[in-house]
């Protein structure tokens, strides 16, 4: 099998790696001709994932069509704000029966959608038939990359999609777990990222265990409102893409939009904090996105609500959680108290 890994950071990098050491031919994709060179010297990519090496099996190119052309599977692992732009390149290069999956996490601003969305929306006119699937966990690419024991999840609309890359991705350290929601897959792979930075604000504020305790699990309650609102299944939102995902980045030192809260708590300008990371954190978009969508869909996501603000309307972090604080008092678990 050829396959080819789009978007060459930290995790299409160590995805590059496991299916490599797998045995298949990996053709890795990446823009910087400076990182490719630096790649092919040292067989590692020493900007995203230093200290890995990459087998003979993995070919490193910043020719998109050498990375697309002929490939049986073909990953997506840009920002979620470049797979429109990059699946729009891509599709004429593409076989009428390529799997893409996407590696991923975040909505598109603007539209709304979920990434899985606008890869369809992108090649279904082209091809109506194409198989797209999600690859998403709590799956810090550092970690896979020492081939640290991991647990994922892949889900698609077509069982028989979800099973065969199930095992293109299974290996003693990766676990792959299969799951036909793809919507609630998707989201809570998104959604945690917001929750993750106002993690993040406590603990730049110096708040206890508690505090953190409270926000990661009132965060999955919202993520679960939006999830069930956009078709989702709330059983999605206990597993590895919904309390997994939320737990690890929330908690994690290896976290960037932890690392993005943190700052904010420490009162440092967003744009300050963003422009000093070599790598994105999805959940900031992201927190647009959902912002946008909660209204359309008139779900309740007060947590939301207060890191946008914090984001992107000046309001103090310290504000933003007494006024979490100070909301109405209301049951904790809406639907046993109203049965």
């Amino acid at each position: 099998m050829n396959i080819g890994v789009i978007g060459a950071g930290s995790w299409g990098t160590a995805l590059a790696l496991l299916l490599g050491q797998k045995g298949f031919k990996v053709t890795l994709w990446l823009r910087s001709k400076d990182l490719l060179e630096k790649i092919v010297q040292a067989k590692e990519n020493s900007t995203y994932l230093p200290g890995v090496s990459l087998p003979s099996t993995v070919k490193a190119t910043n020719n998109l069509e050498e990375a697309v052309r002929g490939k049986d599977l073909i990953v997506m692992a840009v920002p979620s704000h470049a797979v429109r732009k990059t699946v729009s390149l891509i599709k004429s290069y593409i076989k009428e029966d390529t799997i893409i999956v996407n590696a991923a996490k975040g909505l598109e601003e603007g539209s709304l959608k979920r990434l899985s969305e606008v890869i369809v929306e992108e090649l279904s006119p082209n091809f109506p038939n194409i198989k797209v699937a999600v690859l998403s966990g709590p799956n810090h690419a550092e970690e896979v990359g020492r081939m640290i024991p991991t647990a994922t999840v892949v889900a698609s609309e077509e069982d028989i999609v979800a099973k065969k890359v199930q095992d293109i991705f299974m290996s003693p350290y990766f676990r792959v777990y299969t799951n036909s929601d793809i919507i609630g897959v998707e989201l809570g792979g998104a959604l945690k990222n917001i929750i993750a930075i106002g993690a993040g604000v406590c603990e730049g504020l110096n708040y206890g265990d508690n505090t953190k305790a409270a926000l990661i699990t009132r965060g999955l309650v919202e993520i679960t409102r939006l999830g069930l609102a956009l078709g989702a299944r709330r059983g999605t939102f206990s597993g590895l893409t919904g309390v997994g995902d939320l737990f690890v980045t929330c908690t994690s030192s290896l976290s960037r939009n932890r690392y993005v809260g943190i700052m904010l708590g420490k009162n440092n300008a967003l744009q300050d904090i963003i422009s000093s990371m070599k790598m994105v954190a999805e959940g900031v978009k992201t927190t647009t996105a959902a912002y946008d969508l909660s209204r359309q869909c008139d779900v309740e996501m007060p947590i939301t609500r207060e890191v946008y603000r914090v984001l992107f309307e000046g309001m103090k972090p310290r504000e933003a959680v007494a006024d979490l604080m100070r909301r109405d008092k209301r049951h904790e678990i809406e639907e046993v108290a109203f049965e």
